[in-house]
């Protein structure tokens, strides 16, 4: 019976050489140190035992070495053998000589056996989960291409070229992909995990780095340095800005990001789901580089407060809409890249004098809700009435009931100075 366990044993191994991503030093390493064990258990020490393993043929040989000595003078048999039974299996030895004996594995018992095939079993496991744990740890912030297995809620299971396993969440996926089995896919590696040795590969699609890969795949020449990626701000499947610099004035660094008639940036608006990005020149001049992040708006001046990493922005009243953009897009994208708060206002120059600037009713409204209307260039009252309920349910954050109670107060006021007013005039005219 230990006989054939040791055939199983010897099949394994072929089984263990087929194994990918182990290197042969380290596939021999674990072999031995497993039979190593074994040997401990059985004579308690592996000194003196030789172990060959023979990974390309799956199989193993074991040698137990000792020094001949006289007959009756044996005082320790793992390190001496005795004369006599060394010439019964070779009679060429002398005393004093080195003595090799091979040690049949099956001899060992079934126990001690199945013992070893499974701790060799649960080593080759664990060294497959190291591997692949340290082939992906350095693999992260890289575009990785997986085949769809799988599709759940929450989540996506792919599959690399060799069978690993690869997680893309719901958070990391764009809104608007399309997933179907054997389809094969574009991400990048977030992150890797490692809870009790189990490795688990996270992807990410909504990631900016991913738009970074693809701009270095697409471009030629931000791959080879001449052009380089200074910032990128993303709502994934929407609308992306990307900030690039290029250090040989020779070089357009947006055109070549764009290429001819849009031949480099299309692939990648096909990769991300039909994106809009915006590519935009950078510049350490901080306002210049506010109104290249607010594009298509034109800003007709701006004020920086840099301990608040602030920005005040001034456009006519036709331009704020643009620079805020649909749903406030445009201006949160700006933010991002630049890393300042921006604020948006309308000249002063088409201000109305009978206009109220909306922070003057913070004692009515409460501030966050003030902010809201300002973030998306309604910093007055009038702004605010000027404009349909609709409009402004649209362009806000804001429930339909707090827009109707902001309207009411607004409308309280100017009924209240039209009255006041008129009454002004009632008494100078009598």
């Amino acid at each position: 019976m230990a006989k054939q366990e040791t055939l199983s044993l010897i099949d394994s191994f072929s089984e263990f050489k087929e194994l990918k991503n182990i290197d042969r030093g380290t596939m021999i390493s674990v072999l031995e140190e497993s039979f190593r064990s074994v040997i401990t258990k059985m004579y308690g020490t592996d000194e003196n035992y030789a172990v060959i393993i023979n990974p390309d043929k799956g199989d193993f040989e074991i040698y137990h070495n000792r020094v001949v000595v006289e007959d009756g003078t044996v005082d320790d048999e793992n390190s001496q053998v005795a004369l006599a039974d060394v010439k019964k299996i070779d009679s060429s030895y002398e005393v004093g000589e080195n003595f090799s004996e091979k040690v049949d594995f099956a001899s060992f018992g079934r126990r001690a056996v199945l013992n070893l095939r499974q701790t060799l079993a649960s080593k080759i496991l664990e060294l497959q989960k190291d591997t692949l744990f340290n082939k992906y740890k350095e693999k992260v912030g890289k575009i990785v291409v997986g085949e769809i297995y799988q599709t759940w809620k929450k989540e996506v299971l792919l599959l690399d070229e060799e069978g690993n396993e690869m997680i893309l969440p719901k958070a990391e996926q764009i809104p608007s992909d399309n997933y179907r089995k054997q389809d094969t896919l574009r991400a990048i590696v977030a992150k890797v995990d490692n809870e009790n040795n189990n490795p688990k590969i996270i992807l990410s699609r909504t990631s900016p780095m991913f738009l970074q890969r693809l701009f270095e795949q697409e471009v030629p020449e931000i791959a080879d340095g001449l052009i380089t990626i200074k910032g990128i701000a993303r709502i994934p499947g929407e609308r992306a800005k990307v900030a690039v610099e290029s250090y040989d004035e020779r070089i357009d660094p947006v055109g070549a990001c764009v290429g001819m008639k849009g031949a480099r940036i299309h692939g990648i608006v096909r990769e991300l789901r039909n994106e809009n990005i915006d590519v935009i020149n950078y510049t350490s001049n901080v306002s210049l580089y506010i109104q290249r992040a607010l594009n298509p708006a034109r800003i007709s001046s701006i004020r920086i407060i840099e301990e608040e990493k602030k920005a005040e922005v001034y456009l006519d009243p036709q331009e704020v809409s643009l620079a805020i953009g649909k749903g406030g897009m445009n201006i949160k994208l700006a933010t991002q890249l630049t890393g300042y708060q921006i604020e948006v206002f309308r000249n002063s120059d088409s201000y109305d004098d009978g206009d109220i600037y909306l922070d003057e009713f913070a004692d009515e409204i409460d501030m966050w809700v003030i902010d809201e209307f300002k973030k998306n260039g309604f910093d007055t009252a009038l702004s605010v009435l000027n404009v349909s309920r609709d409009e402004l349910l649209r362009r806000t954050d804001l429930e339909e009931e707090t827009i109707d109670d902001v309207l009411a107060i607004l409308k309280s006021e100017f009924e209240d100075f039209d009255e006041a007013g008129a009454d002004n005039n009632d008494e100078s005219n009598s």
